[in-house]
């Protein structure tokens, strides 16, 4: 939903906050299967609805869809981020989207990424936190929400995203607002 040109929070994420991960492992574009809930301490995961390669044509109605463009403009800034996210703690940054591995290997690889981007293609992962999504075209496709992940639980949620590209700042000065707040 759109109000005065944001996107409104539905409460499609209210849920997350304090979740454990799900034991689901999801492959990567780096060729391993990977299990976020096993990876101890700050992971940052982006999910997004999906890339297409340079000349696609886009799917049907994709400009009218709130929140929808911007993929790939999210992927370099976080490629960009890197330093300022290691620098504060994080151990790795993934991106997630339901598109197979072929596809996103061959995205990650043209927009230089310097973490890997795992694929949701069966909807397991998104399933289990109940994730929101949206249908285009028959296809189930995961809406823009990142996450803030502490030893297997989401600590804090991003949701809606207007700025996709603006997104990876947001994180950066969360994170520093999160490090600097008493135990």
């Amino acid at each position: 939903m759109v109000r005065d040109g944001k996107l409104r929070d539905d409460g499609a994420c209210r849920h997350l906050q304090g979740m454990r991960i799900p034991p689901i492992a999801l492959g990567a574009t780096n060729g391993d299967d990977i299990d976020l809930s096993r990876i101890p301490g700050c992971l940052v995961l982006y999910i997004y609805p999906r890339t297409s390669r340079p000349g696609e044509v886009p799917l049907p109605g994709w400009d009218t869809i709130p929140g929808a463009r911007g993929c790939t403009a999210q992927s370099c800034a976080f490629r960009e981020h890197m330093s300022e996210l290691r620098s504060l703690n994080v151990v790795q940054v993934f991106g997630l989207s339901t598109q197979d591995n072929a596809y996103q290997r061959e995205m990650a690889e043209r927009l230089r990424l310097p973490f890997p981007v795992l694929s949701d293609a069966r909807l397991r992962f998104a399933s289990a936190l109940r994730l929101p999504t949206f249908t285009v075209v028959g296809r189930t496709l995961l809406k823009r929400v990142t996450l803030h992940i502490e030893d297997g639980v989401i600590e804090h949620v991003f949701y809606p995203i207007d700025s996709p590209e603006q997104n990876p700042h947001d994180v950066v000065a969360w994170l520093r607002s999160y490090r600097q707040q008493p135990t």
